[in-house]
């Protein structure tokens, strides 16, 4: 999901030997992956106060404000600082929204459609759900797709986000384990924790009630 290394490091190289265009194309190539990894972690109540795009380019703003100061003491790497930025922003929407008052929303009724789901989401889905069906049989299966878009949704919160680091946003253990400030190693079990839970709410029997 987020952009190769080799070509933003090229960028960086060159932005901070004091390249402006380079500054502005790295931010950019940024843009569309970050878009994605807030959509996936903005309360979908929230999600009708708030665009995605709008704290993406909060991000941005911010990015391009503190970007001299990232590049002479580079803590992590750049996609990584840019989603710890959007993290923080996502984290004071839900708190604004979730407000106490008149206007919170876990007041309103109003009702989203679920995220969608791309091949590779529905193949890992029918390889948790059934190892023998078949990625072709499971791509039409609009019932695997509810099921998993509600067991990742009912999954306790360090259990969702490793999941979505991991297979979401295709974030390799090294980048997760600094993400999450742990040694590789735990960060490697917490996953493979996480994807055992995963396959067992995905192997309970479904309950329609449940999901209405």
């Amino acid at each position: 999901m987020w952009p190769e290394g080799d070509h933003t490091q090229e960028l960086l190289n060159n932005a901070k030997e004091g390249d402006d265009h380079a500054a502005g194309q790295l931010l950019d190539r940024h843009r569309d992956a970050l878009r994605r990894m807030v959509e996936m972690r903005l309360d979908r109540r929230i999600q009708q106060r708030v665009d995605a795009s709008d704290i993406v380019q909060e991000v941005m703003i911010e990015a391009n404000r503190r970007l001299r100061k990232y590049l002479d003491d580079p803590v992590m790497p750049f996609h990584l600082w840019l989603r710890q930025m959007a993290k923080d922003r996502i984290i004071d929407a839900h708190r604004r929204h979730r407000a106490s008052g008149k206007r919170s929303v876990d007041r309103e009724q109003g009702m989203v459609a679920p995220a969608a789901m791309d091949r590779s989401t529905i193949e890992l889905a029918a390889q948790l759900c059934d190892p023998e069906l078949t990625p072709a049989a499971a791509a039409t299966m609009q019932e695997l797709q509810r099921r998993f878009q509600a067991a990742i949704e009912t999954m306790d919160d360090h259990d969702r986000e490793i999941v979505l680091m991991r297979h979401f946003e295709q974030l390799s253990n090294q980048d997760v384990a600094q993400s999450l400030n742990l040694s590789e190693p735990a960060a490697s079990m917490r996953y493979l924790r996480a994807m055992r839970r995963l396959r067992k709410l995905l192997s309970e029997p479904s309950d329609e009630g449940d999901f209405a």
